[in-house]
C-alpha cells in the first residue's frame, strides 16, 4: 500500500497534521473507528490515515502527500459508494465531509456547492427559493460522487441529469494543482468529469444551474400486491409511453417496511410500486398522475401534494447507514413481455426487508443531450435497473446478494449498458462495457493526461495504460 516504512510514514503524518487546517486521524485515535466507517456496512477497512479536509489547500496537501508516499488513495464525499471505494486498507482517505458550504444565487439561478455536501444540504439551501438541482432520491447521498457518475434524480426527464446542470467544477489534480473545468476552460476535462467519476482528481466544489421545483410537488408512490405485478407493469408500460417530461417515475419491488406510514397488517408484504414526481404545478401534477392513482386496487396510495423536501427524503431510511448493500445494474431498452416476465418471477424471490429493485424511467430531457456531449453513457436507454440485495447485517446477506445476481443474469439478453454509479467492483471489462469502446478510449487519453500514475484508482477506474 505504501513504499514508506511505518516509522517514517508516522513522522510524515505528524508533519501533514501541522500543515493542514482539518483534523488528521490515524489508528488509535479516539474517533478513528467513527470516521473510518462508511455507509455500506458490509465494507470494513482500516486506512493508515484519514485527512478531514476543511479547505482546497488541505486537499492539495493531502494529494501531494499521497503521491509522495505512494499511498493507496481513497476520496470520500458522502461515502455512499456501493463497493466501498471511499475507503481503503493501509492507505489514505481524503475526507471532504467538512467541506459543505453552499452559496445560492437565486437571481442568476446558480449555486456553488462544496464537495462534502449531501443532497439534503443542497435541497435545504435551494428550496426556500423554489429552486433545485435534479439529483438523487436519498437525501444523505453525497453530491460529489453522484454528480461525477451522472446523477439520476426526480426531475431528470424535465431538466436532465445532475451533470446536465453542472456549469463548472474546481478540481485538484494528481499533481496537486488546482484547476477549473467548464465549457470554456479545460473543456475536455469538463467532458470527462460529467460521467467519468473521480478518475481525474479531487473535485472540491461544483457550480450548478438551478431550476424551478417545489416547494410543493405532486409526488409519491402507489403500492399494489406483488401478485399484481404483471398487470401493473403492463399498465405502466402503456401509461409512460406518452407521459409528459414533467413526470419522472420509478418502479419499485420490495417488502413494505415497518414505518408509521405503513399499516401494521401490511408490514413485510411483497409489493410492486410506482413512485412519481411531477415537476410543475401541483394542480397539473394531480391531473397528469390521475391514471396512476386510479389503476387497479392499490394497497396504499402515498402519491399526493407534499413539500419536495419530504418527497426527496422519503427513501432515506430504506438506505440507512450501516446496512449491508450489494447491487447489480443494467440498462434496458424497453419493458417487453419477456422483461416483464423476468421482473415478475424474480421479484417474488426477495427475502430481506431491505432488498429492492428500482426501475428508473429514462428519456425526456436526458435523451435530448447529445450522446457524445458528456462521458455519461446511456442517453438512449429506456430504463435503468438497480437490483439491490440488502440486509441489516451479515445475516442473510449472501442469499440476498445471490438473488440480485440471479435477477440480473436473467435480464442479460436485454442488457444495453449500465449506470456507473450502480456498479460494484466488477473489473475493467465491465467498466469498458458501461462506457462503450469509443468513450472508454477517450477517457483513457484524458486519464493519461491528468493522472498518468493512476493515483486516483479507487473508483470505477479508467486505467491510463
Amino acid at each position: 500500500m505504501t513504499t514508506s516504512s511505518a516509522p517514517s510514514l508516522g513522522i510524515a503524518i505528524d508533519r501533514l497534521g501541522n500543515a493542514v487546517a482539518g483534523p488528521v486521524i490515524r489508528p488509535g485515535d479516539g474517533d478513528y473507528d467513527e470516521h473510518r466507517r462508511i455507509w455500506n456496512g458490509s465494507i470494513d477497512r482500516s486506512p493508515a490515515v484519514i485527512v478531514r479536509c476543511e479547505t482546497t489547500g488541505d486537499v492539495q496537501a493531502a494529494v501531494r502527500f499521497a503521491a509522495e508516499h505512494q499511498l493507496l488513495t481513497a476520496v470520500r464525499g458522502g461515502g455512499h459508494s456501493f463497493p466501498g471505494l471511499s475507503t481503503c486498507d493501509g492507505g489514505i482517505v481524503i475526507d471532504l465531509s467538512l467541506m459543505r458550504q453552499i452559496v445560492v444565487d437565486p437571481d442568476n439561478r446558480t449555486a456553488r456547492v462544496e464537495a462534502g455536501a449531501l443532497l439534503g444540504d443542497v435541497d435545504r439551501a435551494t428550496q426556500p427559493y423554489g429552486l433545485g438541482v435534479p439529483a438523487g432520491i436519498v437525501s444523505h447521498t453525497g453530491v460529489a460522487g453522484l454528480t461525477l457518475g451522472g446523477g439520476l434524480g426526480w426531475q431528470q426527464r424535465k431538466y436532465g441529469l445532475t451533470i446536465d446542470n453542472l456549469l463548472s467544477a474546481q478540481i485538484v489534480t494528481a499533481a496537486g494543482d488546482v484547476t477549473t473545468a467548464s465549457a470554456d476552460e479545460n473543456p475536455e476535462l469538463f467532458w470527462g468529469l460529467r460521467g467519468g467519476g473521480g478518475n481525474f482528481g479531487v473535485v472540491t466544489s461544483f457550480r450548478f444551474r438551478l431550476n424551478p421545483i417545489g416547494p410543493e410537488v405532486m409526488a409519491g408512490p402507489v403500492f399494489w400486491p406483488m401478485e399484481d405485478s404483471e398487470r401493473v407493469l403492463h399498465f405502466y408500460r402503456d401509461w409512460v409511453a406518452d407521459c409528459p417530461d414533467e413526470t419522472t417515475t420509478i418502479v419499485f419491488q420490495r417488502r413494505l417496511p415497518d414505518r408509521t406510514t405503513v399499516p401494521r397488517e401490511l408490514v413485510g408484504k411483497r409489493v410492486v410500486a410506482i413512485a412519481a414526481c411531477y415537476t410543475g404545478p401541483v394542480e397539473a401534477g394531480a391531473e397528469a398522475l390521475r391514471p396512476l392513482k386510479a389503476f387497479g386496487s392499490p394497497l396504499l396510495d402515498m402519491c399526493e401534494p407534499k413539500p419536495f423536501l419530504i418527497h426527496q427524503s422519503m427513501f432515506d431510511d430504506s438506505y440507512r447507514h450501516g446496512g449491508w448493500y450489494y447491487v447489480k445494474a443494467c440498462d434496458i431498452a424497453e419493458l417487453g413481455d419477456e422483461v416483464i416476465g423476468t421482473v415478475v418471477e424474480h421479484g417474488e424471490r426477495m427475502s430481506s426487508l431491505l432488498s429492492s429493485v428500482a426501475i428508473w424511467q429514462m428519456g425526456g430531457a436526458v435523451s435530448r443531450v447529445g450522446e457524445d456531449d458528456t462521458a455519461f453513457n446511456g442517453r438512449n436507454a429506456g430504463f435503468a435497473f438497480n437490483i439491490s440485495g440488502n440486509t441489516e447485517s451479515a445475516d442473510g446477506f449472501d442469499d440476498e446478494r445471490q438473488w440480485a445476481r440471479n435477477y440480473w443474469s436473467a435480464l442479460s439478453p436485454h442488457h444495453t449498458g449500465a449506470y456507473v454509479n450502480f456498479l460494484m467492483d466488477e473489473g475493467e471489462d465491465r467498466i469498458r462495457h458501461a462506457y462503450g469502446e469509443t468513450k472508454h478510449a477517450r477517457l483513457k487519453a484524458l486519464k493519461r493526461r491528468y493522472d498518468p500514475a493512476n493515483l486516483f484508482r479507487l473508483n470505477q477506474n479508467i486505467t491510463p495504460d
